[in-house]
């Protein structure tokens, strides 16, 4: 195999070719960001957290696939997976989730200590996220703090602290990422039932679409306690309406749980978080 065809198979590995999970961890960390930094973060504290999202979205997704390794081979939509596939070991996978986490960490020492700190939990949530499929009933809700734990690293680099609405942002993010990973989880519900995965689309059952629903409605609440602490305006709340029409749009896809709309809508997610950026941005603006 040529060092081409090797490093193809890595950047798969490392999902760069589905830059979804990118996004849906950085829009968190954007509102994290220009929150705390009162609409001007610093370019090369920006710089530093946007390497840092894509670094660590990339050893996560290595992660999962070692941890999931025995399952994904069963599973229609992952079996061409390269280390499902078998065209990369078990030993490369973690070798270049080690050097993935390496390079983040490096990025993040001229931070603080707080940051640092913050960036050992960070790298255990991802390390153990994928495991939590296998005991926890809704292991969503865990991803919703690995991807979510941006947020108090955000607030840490740029006031050297994590004050009460950087913990609200985190619980915003949590039931946004139950919401979002529910509707991926219903794409693989009949395979995962098969091979013994837990997944909140399995929990919820009957009451999925209820479910989510219910995270989204959660997220929005959560979302405009944290405007009105910050007594933020119009165009914040324009945000949350826009991101309010997006999730009905998600609700209407997923209702007949027909898996490429469910997986349709989970794509569509970062519109969401889109949309709830450009309320902080611009009402920071103004």
């Amino acid at each position: 195999m040529t060092i081409a065809e090797r490093l193809s198979l890595y950047l798969r590995l490392m999902r760069l070719d589905k830059p979804i999970g990118i996004l849906l961890l950085l829009w968190p960390t954007l509102w994290a960001l220009w929150l705390a930094s009162s609409g001007k973060p610093a370019w090369p504290v920006l710089a530093i957290f946007v390497a840092g999202v894509v670094l660590m979205r990339s050893a996560g997704c290595v992660i999962n696939d070692y941890a999931d390794r025995e399952f994904d081979p069963h599973v229609a939509r992952t079996r061409e997976r390269p280390l499902a596939a078998g065209k990369v070991s078990p030993r490369e996978a973690l070798l270049l989730a080690a050097a993935l986490s390496l390079v983040a960490f490096v990025l993040i020492l001229p931070l603080g200590v707080l940051v640092l700190q913050l960036s050992v939990v960070a790298l255990f949530l991802a390390a153990s996220y994928p495991f939590t499929k296998r005991f926890l009933a809704i292991p969503q809700a865990y991803l919703g703090i690995a991807f979510g734990f941006g947020i108090p690293m955000a607030y840490a680099a740029v006031l050297g602290e994590v004050p009460a609405e950087a913990w609200l942002l985190l619980v915003a993010n949590i039931f946004w990422a139950v919401a979002y990973d529910t509707e991926y989880a219903m794409v693989d519900r009949a395979d995962d039932l098969k091979i013994g995965i837990k997944t909140a689309a399995i929990t919820f059952g009957r009451f999925d679409v209820a479910a989510v629903a219910l995270c989204y409605a959660a997220t929005l609440a959560l979302l405009a306690w944290v405007g009105m602490r910050l007594a933020l305006g119009h165009f914040f709340h324009v945000g949350l309406v826009v991101a309010a029409g997006i999730a009905l749009y998600h609700l209407v896809l997923i209702r007949e749980r027909v898996p490429a709309q469910c997986f349709r809508a989970f794509l569509h997610n970062t519109w969401f978080g889109a949309a709830v950026f450009a309320g902080i941005a611009l009402d920071l603006l103004t």
